[in-house]
């Protein structure tokens, strides 16, 4: 168990890696540096001998490794990002890098994506030296950089680049999983993440005929865009259940008493009611027109318009993406991968995903424990190209009426301190026996 100073630790901690403005917004606008030395200090106080490495200066990755006490046991990945989304800090109530703590919460960017876990990890840690504690297998910290954004200065470097960094590494934990979703009935459900979409973020391009804005023009290229971007937008992806999915339904079905009629998923989601809402983005590919840049003057008809579409593919869904894709663009409109990442899937018979069931369990016993498929991406899809299975486990367990989810990347963003006291909690108990 945890001591006494590791919950001390992780509220300061979360509070202080907050402090630390990592924003990246995007096109290598970001500077994790200071972080990685806040988290490579306190690893080596603990008497863990941390790594820090960059492929762009200033965007800095730490890792480590604890020996385990069962040398022919795999090692297992711990992972978490340092660098945060943007934050205005005119809409927030408290300052978005102030770290500040209210009432028992503690506020800013990154409270919950994702410098907490981040926290707790560096908590849990420092606890074991200080109680000469060991996991049973090798454990390799990593703190990254880029996440949120491509990862190529984060764990795409480090997968390509260092690679024995991360010897013996089978299977890993990182963002969002074990948390409380509370269902507006009393019940507390624990969705722990066996699986990722894909990631296809498009770049479409539609050329026509550039031309007088007062003239007939058949080939106007915006036109042909805004029709492609419309029949994206209106287009209703068909359901096509994972494992995992499937798994997460009948296991919420189970919990509800309702049949698990997989045959019209739609019914059975509103059946669910809001626990529906773990699910539902995961049952089918999804393509969000995001931005648009086309012409430079009111009177000219441009030669080219241009728009970016947010996609997502299920495992084993990709070919059905890119053949949708194309019949809705058409002929008049082109598009183009300018960032792809694979959709993953994890086994949810493994002794790591009964080892957290059990570890939440041990916790919130009044709690249940579901798997479940996350619709965005974390760094699991670089990490898988190591061979290492991926599972997203950060244990909070917040209040009802605590919208975690929709802090995720949102105003206010926080955390209560008891959530990061039962996260060092759980993350101890789990990674000790892993």
């Amino acid at each position: 168990m945890a001591d006494v100073q590791a919950y001390e630790e992780v509220v300061g901690f979360t509070s202080d890696l907050i402090r630390i403005d990592t924003t990246n917004r995007g096109g290598g606008d970001c500077r994790e540096r200071p972080a990685a030395e806040y988290a490579a200090a306190l690893l080596a106080e603990a008497g863990v001998e941390p790594v820090l490495l960059e492929r762009t200066p200033g965007r800095t990755n730490v890792v480590a490794r604890i020996e385990g006490t069962d040398p022919s046991a795999d090692a297992l990945l711990v992972h978490g990002h340092l660098d945060v989304v943007p934050a205005e800090a005119a809409d927030w109530t408290v300052h978005p890098f102030s770290g500040e703590v209210r009432d028992g919460v503690v506020w800013g960017r990154g409270a919950v994506d994702m410098k907490n876990m981040d926290a707790m990890i560096l908590a849990v840690v420092r606890s074991w030296a200080r109680a000469g504690v060991r996991p049973r297998r090798d454990l390799v910290v990593a703190f990254t950089a880029d996440e949120e954004a491509s990862a190529e200065d984060g764990a795409g470097f480090l997968a390509d680049e260092h690679p024995h960094l991360f010897e013996g590494c089978t299977e890993a934990i990182g963002e969002s999983g074990a948390f409380t979703f509370h269902d507006g009935a009393g019940r507390e459900i624990y969705p722990i993440a066996a699986g990722e979409r894909g990631t296809g973020w498009l770049r479409l391009t539609a050329r026509g005929r550039a031309g007088h804005g007062s003239k007939v023009n058949r080939e106007n290229a915006v036109t042909r865009l805004a029709a492609a971007i419309t029949r994206i937008g209106a287009y209703e992806w068909p359901p096509r259940l994972t494992p995992t999915v499937r798994a997460a339904l009948t296991e919420l079905a189970g919990l509800y008493g309702i049949d698990a009629c997989l045959d019209d998923v739609d019914a059975l989601l509103d059946k669910l009611g809001p626990a529906g809402k773990l699910v539902e983005a995961t049952v089918r590919n999804s393509a969000n027109p995001t931005m648009l840049d086309a012409g430079y003057k009111v009177n000219v008809i441009p030669g080219e318009a241009v728009a970016h579409v947010d996609g997502r593919f299920l495992p084993g869904g990709e070919d059905e993406f890119r053949a949708t894709l194309d019949d809705l663009t058409g002929p008049d409109v082109d598009w183009e991968y300018v960032h792809r990442e694979v959709a993953l899937q994890a086994p949810l018979d493994s002794p790591t995903f009964a080892g957290m069931r059990a570890a939440v369990q041990e916790f919130a016993p009044e709690g249940h424990v579901v798997p479940y498929c996350m619709s965005g991406g974390t760094d699991a899809k670089q990490f898988s190209r190591l061979g290492i299975t991926g599972y997203g486990f950060a244990p909070l367990r917040l209040p009802e009426g605590f919208d975690y989810q929709a802090l995720f990347h949102g105003v206010d963003e926080r955390v209560p301190v008891d959530a990061l006291h039962f996260g060092v909690r759980v993350l101890d108990r789990f990674l000790r026996t892993a």
